[in-house]
């Protein structure tokens, strides 16, 4: 099907390709927002704040999806499903890995106007800032240059040949 193989997908998961998180509203349809995310012991952590929207919603439903995706080296894509699990300043140590997410992201001169990846770090302390860390229960991670479809896709093709 075109499945990353495990040594790509680590690769994949260290470059700062941008993810879109997929929460819940309170009615049931989808709320997407492009993420800075960080892969670390077995988990995604996200960085956001107490009053953005989507951290409000997957503090009401911790349910939610993250997709990733680039085209650069070349295409492929990487998407878990999980719950999100909330983590505050009051309960956890959330300034090592937001530390991270900025260097990961902001370090190594991509950071313009903003200021430096430091002056980055300072303003995020004056913020409601929080953490999310998102356990995998389903993975989906494609690479594209040898897709050949899913399976229930090449049964069809297989049948539409035979006749």
């Amino acid at each position: 099907m075109g499945r990353m193989k495990q040594d790509l997908l680590e690769k994949f998961l260290k470059q700062p390709y941008i993810g879109v998180i997929a929460t819940l509203r309170r009615d049931g349809r989808p709320y997407t927002v492009p993420v800075f995310w960080l892969w670390k012991d077995g988990a995604f952590w996200l960085t956001g704040t107490t009053t953005r929207v989507w951290c409000k919603q997957l503090m009401r439903d911790p349910r939610c999806s993250l997709c990733i995706e680039t085209m650069e080296p070349f295409p492929a894509h990487a998407e878990v499903d999980g719950q999100a699990e909330a983590l505050k300043v009051a309960d956890f140590d959330i300034w090592p890995t937001h530390d991270a997410l900025a260097e990961k992201y902001l370090g190594g001169g991509r950071v313009s106007s903003a200021g430096s990846v430091e002056e980055i770090k300072a303003i995020w302390r004056k913020e409601p800032r929080m953490l999310f860390r998102i356990t995998p229960e389903v993975w989906r991670a494609i690479e594209l240059r040898v897709y050949r479809g899913k399976r229930a896709d090449q049964e069809y093709q297989a049948a539409q040949s035979g006749r």
